[in-house]
């Protein structure tokens, strides 16, 4: 009677803290009641937390470097947006790549290539030359979606397919948890009066053990991952609407990656209102902790993956960016542009989770890696030209106004096209 009774307090502590290190007696149920699998597992946990360290690294460089890039190097708006551009444009092939290249030889070797060489990105701070800069910081954006779509099928392959939700939504939470930490310490140095060089030099350290966390996971050793397939259907309706779906998802990506910019735009823009380093980095402290918290509770909220990813995801951020550009363009408080930066960070936490849920429920065992690399490639094709058109419309409409217009109509667009699919393809992955 005392062992049953104990066993029953440890598993109730054990679902509290979402996981479990313990030996699987515990989780006997002596009345044969079935009992789900826990989705928060060793291998979750150490690739979220490799996420969330790879965040406090690198968010912390990309809040600094457009400041960095202007007004340390005295680099025009435009070069920052050609950098931008140069990082996302190649930056498509290098996630396509590692994604089909995770599918032949293993998605763990991969993710640690790509991830072990993000460290250039805090390199790019430590030289005096724009140029210079420029080159380091692409190297180690390229690195960084190198390694992007391996982590995401590693991720489903430790995952059951009613769980995936929970566990990308989990992983989000952490990786911009660990945004919201670097850009809030980044805020506090600047205000202390550290320099730029001294802070890009700390990012290595998180860098560094980024790459450990990823390198214990026990997942992604193999070109197949067993777990990570969608159920089988033989019905040539049934996989002729995936492919329907798969379609409408990449195109609805890729208009939004055209709508989609490097938060370097925004921090330049509220500095431009307060002429304060330190609060222009605190519209990214907002960002990133209005998107982790959406990341934890997208999982419960989310019962419509499709329909929530098109309304609550794609036309969100459209409009939080026309926000901009009429705040931009009025003389209205330069405060209103924080509750818009939350707005967007609402809409990346929910295509943050969903987008890579959906993909890895539509996609089979052998090309789910090639799947997730589709949806970094065309992404980054569409931040190519969102990046080097914001730095166009910011030059010759002088102001932000055509900037934050053109990429807010532009993510309309994607939500009509991906939220006007059909009942039929959303019930797949629902």
């Amino acid at each position: 009677m005392h062992r049953v009774s104990l066993r029953r307090v440890n598993r109730r502590w054990l679902r509290v803290a979402g996981f479990s290190l313990a030996p699987r007696i515990l989780f006997v149920n002596t009345e044969s009641t079935p009992v789900k699998a826990n989705w928060l597992t060793r291998a979750v946990l150490l690739i979220s937390l490799s996420a969330c360290f790879a965040d406090l690294g690198y968010q912390a460089v990309l809040a600094m470097f457009p400041l960095f890039l202007v007004h340390d190097l005295h680099a025009p708006v435009w070069l920052f947006s050609v950098v931008m551009a140069l990082s996302f444009g190649p930056g498509a092939l290098f996630g396509l790549w590692g994604g089909r290249l995770g599918d032949r030889i293993g998605h763990k070797k991969v993710a640690i290539i790509g991830n072990a060489c993000i460290p250039l990105l805090s390199l790019s701070g430590l030289v005096g030359a724009p140029i210079a800069a420029a080159a380091l910081f692409c190297g180690g954006w390229w690195s960084r979606n190198f390694r992007s779509p391996p982590r995401r099928t590693m991720l489903t392959e430790v995952t059951s397919r009613e769980n995936r939700t929970k566990a990308f939504g989990f992983l989000h939470a952490l990786d911009i948890g660990g945004g919201f930490i670097a850009a809030g310490y980044t805020v506090l140095l600047l205000s202390a009066g550290w320099e730029f060089h001294s802070i890009f030099l700390i990012t290595l350290i998180p860098l560094v053990c980024s790459t450990l966390m990823l390198s214990l996971v026990k997942a992604g050793a193999r070109p197949v991952a067993s777990p990570a397939a969608p159920k089988a259907d033989s019905a040539a309706n049934n996989q002729e609407v995936q492919k329907t779906l798969y379609r409408r998802i990449l195109l609805a990506t890729g208009l939004y990656g055209f709508a989609t910019f490097s938060f370097g735009f925004p921090i330049l823009t509220v500095y431009q209102r307060y002429h304060s380093d330190a609060t222009a980095i605190l519209a990214y402290v907002v960002f990133f902790g209005i998107s982790a918290v959406t990341g934890l509770l997208i999982g419960k909220l989310a019962s419509k993956k499709v329909g929530f990813l098109a309304w609550g995801g794609y036309l969100m951020g459209g409009v939080a960016s026309i926000l901009m550009a009429l705040i931009s363009a009025t003389d209205q408080t330069a405060a209103w542009y924080f509750p818009v930066v939350g707005l967007m960070g609402i809409s990346l936490g929910v295509i943050e989770t969903l987008e890579p849920t959906i993909m890895s429920l539509i996609r089979t065992t052998k090309n789910v890696g090639g799947g997730m690399g589709a949806l970094t490639a065309t992404r980054s094709i569409g931040l190519f030209a969102a990046n080097a058109m914001m730095g166009l419309l910011h030059h010759f409409g002088h102001g932000w106004l055509w900037a934050y217009g053109y990429v807010g109509l532009l993510g309309v667009a994607a939500a009509v096209v991906l939220g006007t699919i059909g009942k039929q393809a959303g019930a797949i992955v629902n």
